[in-house]
């Protein structure tokens, strides 16, 4: 398996939230991990920053925040340039879509705990 580095913005420490699960799995299955979110804190070991950071060879960025809360991160997403961003469920945004893809970065409405569970990540 390859190993897929990846962002995972809106990144919680949250059990019950879906971020959390999808750092936990990503690890997990042997993936790097970097994560962003509101509040700092740890989980399986990957430290959440709270502010965006200088990255490079980012293969997929996992979206967790609304819309609303993405267009602080437009320009940020498209400079770290990934091969794809994966918009969870609730994380739906054609505005951004649409960004990407005059980028050149793929997007797909998706959900990155099911891309794990059936190998197709």
């Amino acid at each position: 398996m390859k190993n897929k580095k990846t962002l995972v913005l809106g990144a919680s420490t949250k059990p019950e939230r879906a971020s959390y699960r999808a750092i936990t799995n990503l690890v997990g299955k042997g993936h790097s991990v970097l994560a962003i979110g509101q509040n700092a804190g740890e989980v399986a070991g990957i430290k959440i920053q709270t502010k965006a950071i200088p990255l490079k060879n980012i293969d997929t960025v996992s979206l967790y925040m609304n819309a609303a809360r993405q267009r602080d991160y437009y320009n940020y997403i498209v400079e770290v340039g990934p091969k794809r961003v994966i918009f969870n469920p609730g994380a739906e945004n054609p505005e951004l879509a649409q960004l990407l893809e005059l980028n050149n970065i793929k997007s797909e409405q998706s959900c990155t705990l099911v891309l794990l569970a059936t190998n197709q990540f």
